[in-house]
Parts: C-alpha cells; sequence; structure tokens
C-alpha cells in the first residue's frame, strides 16, 4: 500500500514569506534524499496558500521524514508564520497522485485534521477550505533526487 500526504497552509503575511521560502527548499532538499520518497506535486495557490501532495512506500517513511531534519525544524515556526494549516492522509493500492479536486475533497473531508496555529483565520477556525486555484504556472512535480 502506498501513504499519500496532503497539505494545506497558507502563510498570514508576506512578512513570513522569504522565511518560509526558505526553510521550505531546505524541507524540499531532504524530501528528495528520502530513499521512501515516492513522488509528490507543490501547487503555490492563491492568498500565500502552498499545497502539498506526497507519495511515500508507507506511514512510517513519511512520519520518519516529517520528524527529522530539516521539516522538523521548520514544524515549530510554521504554528506563527500560518494561519491555516490542513492535512489529510490515506492509504492507496498504487503510487498514482490525485488530482488536486481529490486533494480537496480529502482535505475537507471529516478524517482531516487542523493543525495548530497561534493566529487562526475566521476560516481556519471555522474549518472552511477555499479550493485549490489550477492548473497553475505554479505547480512543481517532485520526484527523489
Amino acid at each position: 500500500m502506498i501513504f499519500i500526504s496532503i497539505t494545506r497552509l497558507r502563510i498570514r503575511s508576506i512578512w513570513f514569506l522569504l522565511p518560509f521560502l526558505r526553510t521550505n527548499q531546505a524541507a524540499l532538499r531532504q524530501l528528495k534524499r528520502e530513499s521512501q520518497f515516492i513522488k509528490g506535486k507543490l501547487l503555490i495557490d492563491r492568498k500565500l496558500t502552498f499545497w502539498t501532495m506526497t507519495a511515500w512506500a508507507s506511514e512510517k517513511d513519511m512520519r520518519a521524514y516529517r520528524n527529522s531534519g530539516a521539516h522538523l525544524k521548520v514544524m515549530p515556526k510554521l504554528i506563527h508564520w500560518c494561519d491555516e494549516a490542513h492535512v489529510a492522509h490515506w492509504s492507496q493500492d498504487n503510487d498514482a497522485l490525485p488530482d488536486w479536486h481529490e486533494a480537496y475533497r480529502r482535505i475537507i473531508a471529516p478524517e482531516a485534521r487542523v493543525s495548530k496555529v497561534h493566529h487562526p483565520s475566521k476560516d481556519h477556525a471555522a474549518k472552511s477550505v477555499a479550493p485549490p486555484r489550477y492548473p497553475s504556472r505554479l505547480e512543481q512535480l517532485l520526484s527523489p533526487a
């Protein structure tokens, strides 16, 4: 079974964009070095919103990435930088990445998780998520190194 992870983060101010992008690049370099990372996509959406979609050999492998290196270092900062943060995970039989319609459906599903942020937007507090705008010129495919 392949483990799929979707995240949606909205940066609450332009002031946090540069530090976010810098730490995101470090996390992407770490991601591409992970041996159990299969592939992924990144979508930069309107209003400083970033969607990620990754496929892993297992949930254990995704958690090992999440809980180490550059990704681990950035997580405590996101609580301050973001005003919206959502996560969805599931397992599937193949490594085909879903489209952004499916990612949106999963991120608004009851089993998706709303992450803690220090300065939640009214939409975050209401668990309301705008659908991603795509296709986008700001979509990047991610693959192992």
